[in-house]
C-alpha cells in the first residue's frame, strides 16, 4: 500500500497535468552526468543532454549509457543511451531516452547536430519523436525540437542558452495536452585544471525559476569527484567517475528529503583513446 502511494506521489510530481492541459516532462537525465557542458577540459558525450552545442567540441566520437532508479522505485527507472560522431561538417549524434515502466512510459528518440561557429561560439540542436504511453489507453506522440548555444567569453569561463520545445508541440492529433517549454542560462568556469564550477537558471514553462548549482574536482587523472543541488526539485546529488582505457563508469546518486534516494550508473566509451592530462 505504502509503495503504490509513492508511485502515485511521484508520478504526481513528475507529470502533473494542469488546468492548461500541459504535460510536464520530467528531466530525461540526471543533473550529475551532464555538469560539464559550459566548459572545454570538463565536457564530454553525455554534455549534450545539457546542451546540445557542447557536442561541437567533441575530440573523438563516443557512447554513453546512463540508467537510475528514481527514488529506488522499479516503476520510475529512467535510461539514457547516445551516441555522436565528429566530422569536418559537423558532429552527429542519436540520443534515446526511456522513462517509466510497461504500464506508463515515455521515449524520446532525438538527432543531434551540433557545430562550431567560430572559435567562441558553438551552436547545437536535436530534433525529437517524444511519446506517451499508458497501458489500456494506447499512445500518443508529437515532434519538437532543443536549441542551444554555447559561448567561449575567456579561456576559462563560458556561458550559455538552452531552449527545449520553443514552438510548443502538442501531443496527438487533437492536441490537447501540450509538452512543456524549458528555459536554461548557464555559466560554467575552469578555476584549475582539477577544478570546474558550474551554475544554471532554469525556467520550466508554468513554473517558479530553479538553480542549478555544481562542481567537478579531478582527484587526479583517474578520478573524480561531482557534487551539486537542484532547487527547483530539492535534489542533491553527488557521485565519482573512473576513467579505465578507452572509456569511464561513473556512480552516482540524487536524493529528495521527502521521496529518497536515487541511484544512477553511466558508462561511455569513447572510439580513440584520449591523451592524458
Amino acid at each position: 500500500m505504502f509503495l503504490a502511494a509513492k508511485v502515485i506521489l511521484v508520478l504526481v510530481l513528475l507529470f502533473s497535468v494542469q488546468l492548461n492541459a500541459q504535460v510536464v516532462r520530467p528531466s530525461s537525465f540526471n543533473r550529475y552526468a551532464a555538469l560539464g557542458a559550459y566548459s572545454k577540459n570538463f565536457s564530454d558525450i553525455f554534455s549534450a543532454t545539457s546542451n546540445q552545442a557542447a557536442l561541437a567540441s567533441l575530440k573523438t566520437g563516443a557512447f554513453g549509457v546512463y540508467g537510475e532508479k528514481r527514488f529506488m522505485l522499479q516503476e520510475l527507472s529512467n535510461y539514457t543511451a547516445i551516441v555522436a560522431v565528429p566530422t569536418s561538417s559537423g558532429t552527429f549524434g542519436l540520443q534515446v531516452d526511456y522513462f517509466g515502466s510497461t504500464f506508463f512510459n515515455a521515449t524520446e528518440l532525438g538527432i543531434i547536430y551540433a557545430r562550431k561557429i567560430t572559435e567562441v561560439v558553438e551552436v547545437g540542436a536535436k530534433f525529437n519523436y517524444h511519446t506517451v504511453r499508458i497501458a489500456g489507453y494506447g499512445n500518443v506522440s508529437a515532434m519538437n525540437f532543443d536549441v542551444g548555444a554555447i559561448f567561449h567569453l575567456t579561456e576559462k569561463l563560458y556561458s550559455g542558452i538552452h531552449i527545449y520545445n520553443p514552438s510548443g508541440s502538442k501531443l496527438g492529433k487533437i492536441g490537447t495536452e501540450k509538452l512543456e517549454s524549458i528555459y536554461t542560462c548557464g555559466l560554467g568556469y575552469e578555476a584549475s585544471e582539477r577544478l570546474f564550477i558550474s551554475t544554471e537558471i532554469i525556467k520550466h514553462e508554468d513554473q517558479p525559476v530553479g538553480v542549478i548549482a555544481g562542481m567537478q574536482y579531478n582527484l587526479h587523472a583517474k578520478v573524480f569527484i561531482r557534487g551539486g543541488i537542484c532547487t527547483n526539485n530539492d535534489n542533491g546529488y553527488a557521485g565519482v567517475g573512473v576513467n579505465i582505457g578507452f572509456g569511464r563508469v561513473d556512480l552516482s546518486t540524487a536524493y529528495h528529503p521527502q521521496i529518497g534516494f536515487t541511484p544512477g550508473i553511466s558508462l561511455l566509451f569513447n572510439f580513440k583513446k584520449l591523451a592524458e592530462e
